[in-house]
């Protein structure tokens, strides 16, 4: 993790953030996607100026990233083949730096993981819903931190 450097993102970063999040994505026990690919990568890329966007690098090489505002974090993705070493843990610790009084997030019912993650780092589930109101129609949960 030494050569782990994280940095805000800047826009010509925007098409390695989408080809993380969409690997990282289909690789998560998580509802198919709604939007293509390259619909992903253009709705990343305009979320530049609007939203604060950090990514984790290793050498030279995005290896995930986060992408959240004042009360949401809206995206927290680490390409699969560096998951498990920290690089989420190190991302969501400078989400909390930056928002000390906290935050929501949605994660989906379906991705134990991604559920189990967050638990373990101080994040409570606070609603569970049917889906109905997100775009993939799949049972979501609310999380909070501070707890």
């Amino acid at each position: 993790m030494s050569e782990l450097q994280i940095r805000p993102a800047v826009p010509d970063d925007a098409p390695a953030i989408a080809d993380v999040h969409l690997v990282a994505r289909a690789a998560a026990p998580m509802p198919a996607p709604v939007h293509t690919d390259a619909e992903v990568h253009t709705w990343l890329a305009s979320r530049f100026g609007v939203d604060e966007i950090w990514v984790a690098e290793i050498g030279d090489e995005v290896v995930g990233y986060a992408r959240f505002t004042r009360t949401w974090l809206d995206d927290l993705y680490v390409a699969p083949q560096h998951a498990g070493i920290g690089v989420g843990s190190v991302l969501l610790d400078l989400v909390k730096a930056r928002h000390p009084g906290g935050f929501g997030l949605w994660v989906f019912a379906s991705n134990l993981p991604a559920r189990a993650f967050y638990a373990i780092h101080g994040l409570v589930e606070r609603e569970q819903t049917d889906g109905s109101a997100n775009e993939e129609r799949a049972p979501d949960i609310r999380m909070e931190w501070p707890a």
